[in-house]
């Protein structure tokens, strides 16, 4: 899917004929020149050139770099075919988009933008063949990543085991870098986005360097956000759909299922309570559908928000219920997540630990010391719960299991967070059982007595291996 593809939608749904995007200005969406109403954020210049770049060819784009205004036809997967003009005003890039009919067969002919102009071609598809082949083969052996790395064979991640296949290390990391994208690997080492399998699949891609050269991993995302009880979780976790509010957070290392666990979270809200909700992703993973007395609007970072930050502001004016966001990544998200959670909204998000009691930690990390102790009461206020996890390969070998660990609030966990005690958080999980908690050890331990996974994967995976001994007598 190209990244202007989510616009187009939304130009599609308010049968709009003409998207005018200038850099720094409003969008303006509008019928047979009659403006329709079309709230979205001003653009930076380089999310308009992003755009531009998604939807020409690789003649028109360098065409496009060198000054010159360009005309393209695009057609959107399911929206029809579009015109799309671009050039720069002022220093300022524009992006004009508008529609073709096809039936009749008398399209509209955008007018010239330049004399002469740069030939209307259809662009380059996004996933070239060779590459379009090793994701199709991911997808019939249910991989969950591919990995690809410059004079190395492709390796697939499938059931958490790495798997060397047939293949081109060279030519599938350059099939994936446009221009600007290795522009962007070049400045900042890495660069994230997303590309789509039409018909078949998307993929979140991070393209890094590294001391061998340069590497891609891309992660198979599945289109519609599961149910839970599809995730086959051992504990309930029902009950964190049903708070009113507050900030639950959903941590594990990476690869261990943070994301699927969140998409179905959300959909159970969605399915049993409504309500507005707003996602704040980089990429959009998961779709989600909105069932009567729901609304649901996702965005995407670097297409409908420059960062996290501008996009967790810009949230709170616009009247959520519940509040996606993909990842607390830095001081500044944490305190708008934490502060949204404080004012009566349901938030939703993930970090990187391996415990509950370490992303409590986590989140201090993020501040000077002298702050810890107003933050240690905010933390205690706002969070609701707390889910980490692990994916463990079955033991008889067929796909792979979540072991959780649940943390909820209680008065007792949240004298333990004010007070700065969160080595006590274990011994409250161990007897939480009443209030809806479990660690992360017995958890395990009731996946090996059911013959889910064997004894040896849950030392493995677990925290304390004692602890674990002890859930096993």
């Amino acid at each position: 899917m190209a990244r202007i593809d989510p616009l187009i939608r939304m130009m599609a749904a308010q049968a709009g004929d003409e998207l005018v995007i200038v850099a720094g200005e409003a969008p303006r969406l509008s019928q047979r020149g009659s403006p329709l109403r079309f709230f979205l954020p001003p653009m930076s210049d380089a999310i308009v050139r992003g755009l531009v770049e998604s939807v020409v060819d690789q003649r028109t784009w360098d065409a496009f770099q060198r000054g010159e205004p360009v005309t393209a036809a695009y057609r959107g997967q399911d929206l029809g075919l579009f015109a799309v003009q671009a050039n720069h005003q002022g220093g300022r890039t524009e992006l004009v988009v508008r529609r073709v009919p096809e039936s009749p067969p008398e399209p509209q002919v955008p007018p010239p933008v330049a004399d002469p102009p740069v030939a209307l071609q259809a662009p380059t598809p996004v996933v070239l063949a060779d590459l379009e082949g090793l994701l199709m083969q991911a997808l019939e052996r249910g991989a969950s990543d591919v990995h690809l790395a410059t004079g190395e064979a492709p390796v697939l991640r499938v059931d958490g085991r790495l798997l060397a296949v047939p293949g081109n290390g060279d030519a599938l990391v350059a099939a994936l870098l446009t221009p600007t994208r290795r522009a962007a690997v070049e400045a900042d080492g890495a660069h994230d986005f997303a590309l789509e399998l039409p018909g078949r699949a998307r993929f979140r891609a991070n393209v890094y360097q590294h001391a061998g050269g340069e590497a891609a991993a891309l992660r198979v995302l599945t289109r519609a956000a599961p149910t839970l009880k599809q995730l086959d979780f051992s504990f309930d976790l029902e009950p964190l759909t049903r708070l009113p509010h507050g900030l639950v957070i959903v941590c594990g290392p990476t690869g261990s299922g943070k994301t699927t666990t969140l998409a179905a979270l959300i959909r159970q809200v969605l399915e049993t309570r409504g309500g507005a909700l707003i996602t704040l992703e980089d990429p959009i993973e998961y779709t989600f559908d909105a069932p009567r007395g729901a609304l649901v609007r996702q965005r995407q970072i670097g297409v409908h928000a420059p960062d996290f930050v501008a996009g967790l502001r810009d949230a709170l004016r616009e009247d959520p219920d519940i509040l996606l966001v993909g990842e607390m990544r830095d001081r500044t998200s944490i305190e708008l997540a934490l502060t949204a959670a404080e004012t009566g909204h349901l938030v939703f998000t993930t970090l990187h630990t391996r415990s509950a009691a370490a992303a409590i930690d986590r989140i201090l990390d993020a501040y000077p010391a002298e702050r810890h102790a107003q933050l240690r009461q905010q933390i205690a206020d706002a969070v609701r719960g707390i889910v980490s996890q692990r994916l463990l390969p079955r033991a008889r070998g067929d796909g792979r299991v979540p072991a959780v660990e649940v943390l909820r609030s209680t008065t007792g966990v949240q004298a333990l967070i004010r007070d700065g005690r969160t080595s006590g958080l274990a011994s409250a999980l161990q007897g939480g059982g009443a209030d809806g908690m479990i660690p992360l050890e017995r958890s395990l331990a009731d996946l090996v007595r059911r013959g889910q996974v064997t004894r040896a994967v849950a030392e493995a995976a677990a925290n304390d291996v004692n602890a674990l001994a002890e859930y096993l007598r």
